[in-house]
């Protein structure tokens, strides 16, 4: 288990991408780890035919534990010596440490099942079907009568109900997730403020870029008007810090989501940020972000806005005091002023900026005053 990153101590296989037998390339990726920090995919350290994996899928093992053992001697064109003599499944490939727990649990005979894997390897969704199709399952005991007079019988099971769904594993992402999130509501004091913010000049002036960097860079210049919310709270001791180091929610789909961190963000344009966080975004879908690179945040934005939203309460990320909601940028009629006491009603493109703070480290008036200057900057926008 390869050190990704100075506060990892152990890691879980989520999935191998090589299996005993394949050949892998030097720096090609053999395997999917995740962290409480990140998932990411690991590289082969050597070209070579894979002879052993020593971890099964799923299992969580502390920095340094050998994972699986590569023969850096084969040739990509030399058979394993596995492919030609027994396994236990024939002449296919030897199947995953997975596959022949479920096998060995359920007493099938791996020769028997059908593989549809590469060069016919039995994956773990051959060996369910197999096993769903009953020709793996224990024998029934014989079924009796409650008394040898009796004509009853015991009432079969009910079958499931049409339409029942059946119930899914959490990935290890998404149960780290929520460990996070439900530690976050039982430590801090959540509160939320929300205020209205017309986009007209962000509107004009961001062209090909989305909202997003340009609500950034107006946060990033309210933080340092109020230092107090660029800051992180663990204990009873208050860190206000003079760098921001900017997180940035990812949704990564059904697979949860992600906050990786732009450091330095104070130090960026907002076409800068654009850029930062667009890389980052890539990087983390395709699980290519180091550990370090979603740790040491000082405050975070998340933008659901982009579906649709409109109103939100985010749940902090922890040890910070607070996080940034940005929500649709829809067009409504709003009063606008001319300046000079005359009212009238326009079409504007309006959103809400929806933060969630902790009570413990502010008050509502140093988070509505927070908030009122990322409107001041955001409506009075200019380059």
């Amino acid at each position: 288990m390869p050190q990704m990153g100075v506060s990892v101590a152990e890691g879980t296989i989520t999935a191998w991408r090589k299996r005993p037998g394949d050949w892998v390339e030097r720096d090609e990726v053999i395997v999917e780890i995740s962290t409480d920090k990140v998932e990411t995919e690991v590289p082969s350290p050597a070209a070579g035919r894979v002879a052993e994996l020593l971890v099964e899928e799923g299992s969580t093992v502390d920095v340094g534990t050998l994972l699986a053992v590569i023969d850096t001697g084969a040739r990509p064109g030399q058979a394993h010596a596995d492919e030609s003599t027994g396994n236990g499944n024939g002449k296919a490939p030897p199947v995953s440490p997975v596959v022949r727990r479920i096998a060995d649990e359920h007493s099938v005979d791996l020769a028997a099942v059908s593989g549809t894997g590469r060069r016919g390897r039995v994956t773990k969704k051959d060996l369910l079907a197999f096993i769903e199709q009953g020709a793996g399952a224990p024998a029934k005991p014989a079924e009796r009568p409650l008394h040898s007079e009796s004509p009853y019988r015991e009432e079969p099971a009910p079958a499931p109900a049409a339409g029942t769904a059946e119930g899914e594993q959490l990935s290890v992402l998404r149960r780290q997730i929520g460990e996070h999130m439900v530690h976050s509501l039982h430590t801090a004091a959540h509160c939320t403020t929300i205020v209205e913010a017309d986009m007209t000049a962000i509107e004009a002036a961001r062209g090909r870029l989305s909202y997003l960097p340009l609500v950034a860079r107006a946060t990033i210049a309210a933080l340092r008007e109020h230092p107090r919310l660029n800051a992180t709270l663990e204990g009873d001791r208050l860190k206000v810090w003079d760098e921001v180091h900017l997180g940035i929610a990812v949704s990564l789909g059904e697979e949860g989501l992600i906050v990786p961190v732009v450091r330095n963000a104070h130090e960026l344009s907002h076409e800068g940020l654009g850029a930062r966080i667009k890389d980052l975004a890539a990087r983390a879908r395709s699980k290519q972000l180091s550990p370090d690179e979603v740790g040491g945040g000082t405050f975070t934005i998340t933008n659901p806005g982009r579906y649709g939203a409109l109103l939100a309460t985010p749940i902090i990320n922890q040890p910070q005091v607070a996080i940034l909601d940005l929500e649709a940028v829809v067009k409504r009629p709003v009063v606008v002023s001319d300046g000079q006491g005359g009212d009238s009603i326009a079409i504007r493109p309006m959103t809400y900026f929806c933060m969630s703070w902790d009570h413990r480290a502010l008050d509502g008036v140093g988070a509505a005053e927070f908030l009122g200057s990322v409107k001041r900057n955001v409506e009075g926008w200019s380059d």
